[in-house]
């Protein structure tokens, strides 16, 4: 066995959740090893949709325009009845954390992006062909025993762990962790074709009772089916090409011309585990969480999860967070996953349903609400989704429990005028770590010695939003750190004015913190950085 190799985070699984969280932690300076038991990334497409949180994710990580690149952005997703009417189009236009909110995309090519993004950083390895065997952690550390194909065992020394090992996490099962949850009975055939022969530009659920079946355009001239097999089906049976081509006669002229891909049998799962932490281990992705795909949110979740982990991982390395702020990401992430399972859930039920008189009550249900404005616009904007609200954990927990504060949710990120003149996303203001923001005033200009000297613990970049005005810069000098910008849309004073504040803290993951007037944000900061040292869950 070589000598023990001592890194900061060790992290399982380098599918897009573990490599995504390599490049957080590379861009934080932390010192990562990533592990994976195979060579290769797996050629087929699998997760096939990305959304706003994870471009503003891949966004901050300096990847976004890359992967941008083999995306179909603003792509619609329709519920389709047995004869072939749309009973909802859902195509949502707002882009309120800077993307479109519906976004196809071919998975290996987003992970080959992501692995050639870790290049960027010396103090994150990748090393492929390596195999967990066995962990334990004690009160300073981790102990991973690795097989790496070539070099034997290997043993690697880490403060901390994460686990994006997949569904069958070998890390999940060492720690005796359980996936609480359902696994549905139906199970289904999922196909993959090279040559689309539709001229479809959308994802569809086609809702028919005869045999519910998903129809989805990827990029490259790709196209997913997705079909219910029915008891009694045997699932090998139906992956030959034969069977194949018969669940395809209904939907293509000619069958024998479609260019099969893959195609695979799939269960699926509504499951959460029990617990994302235990100990220094964090479980992310799918070790930590299953859901059915209809909402498309399976990967999504996981990227979430590692967007709200790294960053804490790398206050508590890095100081000055306390050790417990790690707690704060099962406290924020779970009860979030659980809620995008019920909206996976749901959207399958409407799917899947087979007995006809429930689904043509169901189809004029759909078609009797679609008339109505609030609920058509609940629905074209995807507001049925269910956003980052975290009531309890890293936020200023008092102002938390009020919904209309924005505590615990995405700020916004409309577009800005720079301090060099050039329109950009506010992200690319702020910076990848925490960010203290004030609307029409500079946020420091208020604060004690005592209360600057807390808000410096959490090394923010300040900046100040001015309405998009010719002459508003010249008012108001600024401390010599704070960054002007300028509101080009004046999108950010009604956000501002419904939450009735001044200026708020946003933490790395883009999730504000807490919020105040600028003559009152400064105790409110002190308690919080009191926490951050702590790292005590309000």
């Amino acid at each position: 066995m070589n000598g023990v190799e001592r890194v900061g985070v060790a992290i399982v699984g380098a599918g897009p959740v573990g490599v995504t969280a390599a490049n957080l932690l590379g861009q934080y300076g932390v010192s990562t090893l990533i592990i994976d038991r195979d060579t290769e990334i797996v050629r087929y497409p699998r997760a096939i949709g990305v959304d706003d949180e994870t471009l503003r994710t891949l966004q901050g990580i300096g990847l976004a325009d890359q992967i941008l690149g083999t995306v179909i952005q603003n792509v619609p997703l329709k519920l389709i009845d047995a004869a072939g009417r749309t009973l909802a189009d859902i195509r949502p236009t707002v882009r309120e954390l800077g993307w479109h909110r519906r976004n196809i995309f071919m998975q290996p090519t987003a992970e080959a992006l992501l692995r050639a993004g870790l290049e960027r950083y010396p103090q994150v390895r990748l090393w492929l062909g390596t195999e967990l065997r066995d962990l334990e952690q004690d009160d300073e550390g981790v102990t991973l025993l690795l097989d790496q194909r070539g070099s034997g065992r290997r043993e690697v020394r880490a403060d901390y762990v994460i686990a994006a090992d997949g569904g069958r996490s070998t890390v999940r099962d060492r720690l005796g962790i359980r996936l609480e949850g359902t696994t549905h009975p139906r199970r289904w055939v999922v196909i993959d074709c090279a040559n689309d022969p539709l001229d479809a530009p959308y994802t569809a659920l086609h809702c028919d009772p005869r045999r519910p079946y998903v129809s989805a355009r990827l990029p490259d001239g790709h196209r997913r089916w997705e079909f219910m097999l029915f008891p009694g089906e045997d699932g090998e049976q139906m992956l030959s090409r034969d069977r194949v081509e018969e669940l395809l006669r209904r939907h293509v002229l000619d069958p024998r011309s479609v260019d099969v891909v893959r195609s695979r049998v799939y269960t699926h799962h509504s499951r959460v585990a029990a617990r994302f932490v235990h100990g220094r281990v964090a479980l992310a992705g799918d070790a930590a969480h299953l859901m059915p795909p209809w909402a498309g949110q399976g990967l999504n979740t996981g990227i979430r999860d590692v967007t709200n982990l790294c960053w804490k991982l790398a206050a508590i390395i890095s100081g000055p967070a306390g050790r417990s702020l790690l707690d704060t990401y099962d406290q924020e992430r779970r009860p979030h996953a659980t809620a995008m399972i019920g909206l996976s859930d749901t959207l399958g039920r409407i799917l899947a349903q087979r007995r006809r008189g429930i689904a043509e009550a169901r189809d004029r249900l759909l078609r009797a609400t679609s008339v109505l404005p609030a609920v058509r616009r609940w629905v074209l904007e995807m507001r049925f989704k269910p956003i980052p609200h975290y009531r309890a954990g890293f936020v200023a927990a008092d102002q938390a429990r009020d919904d209309t504060s924005g505590i615990g949710r995405m700020m916004p990120q409309p577009m800005v005028e720079g301090p060099d003149g050039r329109p950009v996303r506010l992200d690319e203001v702020l910076g990848p770590w925490f960010a203290l923001i004030g609307f029409g005033c500079d946020p420091l200009s208020r604060l004690t010695a005592t209360e600057r000297a807390a808000v410096d613990r959490f090394h923010a970049q300040v900046v100040k939003v001015v309405e998009s005005r010719a002459d508003v810069r010249r008012r108001d000098p600024c401390v010599a750190d704070t960054i002007v910008v300028e509101d080009l849309d004046n999108h950010l004073r009604p956000w501002f004015q419904e939450r009735r504040c001044e200026v708020v803290l946003v933490r790395p993951d883009r999730c504000v913190a807490a919020a105040g007037t600028a003559d009152r944000i400064g105790r409110v900061l002190a308690r919080l950085s009191e926490q951050l040292i702590g790292g005590d869950a309000s």
